[in-house]
């Protein structure tokens, strides 16, 4: 069963999250901040009241929101219940009439059985970043990024810069992206998360002011 979150569920949340950021696969999430969260979160629970996945949205702007903490017990996996609640999640989206939904994933093969299609890192907005200084690997990003487009929902655009459109505007750059010789598909595992600098940093918390 895939059902809302509930505050009892968090230590399960905890645990089930927590497993895989200890091996680098996932930003680590507190107790607090699931708990503040709680809104967020979907959970896969099995008929004998066993909690063993979850997943959260979050809306970013009128037109994102980001497939995120998406996470099931070892034993839950190669059941179905990832793109259930995958699906669940997107159903949310569809209700709160957001367009895009986005995630950052090493599970690319994954998410495209779920609709999702491989996009460049830096079409996203620049806001998507604002978890990433939290990751161990905000350095060296290996993660790709995957898009879902709501046909049935209005595209009501969005004021937000791209991140290559921010970093160009700062003088920053995209690691060894930055070649203005564009980015062919194959090559989008590869593209590095943009360098912060002070200047990103000032455009970043002008769009934060906004919102």
């Amino acid at each position: 069963m895939i059902r809302p979150a509930t505050i009892s569920d968090v230590p399960y949340m905890v645990r089930i999250i927590n497993n895989y950021a200890e091996r680098g696969l996932m930003i680590h999430r507190s107790p607090a901040e699931l708990y503040e969260r709680i809104r967020d979160y979907r959970i896969v629970q099995l008929d004998d009241g066993l909690v063993v996945g979850v997943g959260g949205l979050r809306v970013l702007w009128a037109n994102w929101a980001e497939v995120y903490g998406l996470a099931l017990a070892p034993e839950a996996r190669g059941k179905g219940f990832g793109k259930q609640l995958v699906e669940a999640l997107i159903d949310e989206a569809r209700r709160l009439a957001v367009h895009n939904i986005f995630a950052l994933t090493y599970e690319r093969v994954f998410f495209e059985h779920c609709g999702f299609s491989l996009v460049d890192r830096r079409s996203l907005p620049m806001k998507v970043w604002s978890e990433c200084i939290r990751c161990p690997k905000h350095d060296n990003c290996d993660e790709i990024a995957v898009v879902r487009q709501l046909d049935d929902v209005p595209d009501l655009g969005s004021p937000l810069q791209s991140t290559a459109d921010a970093v160009a505007a700062s003088g920053g750059t995209f690691g060894a992206a930055s070649g203005g010789g564009g980015v062919e598909n194959e090559d989008y595992e590869n593209l590095p998360i943009p360098q912060v600098t002070p200047a990103v940093l000032r455009i970043d918390a002008s769009v934060r002011s906004t919102t």
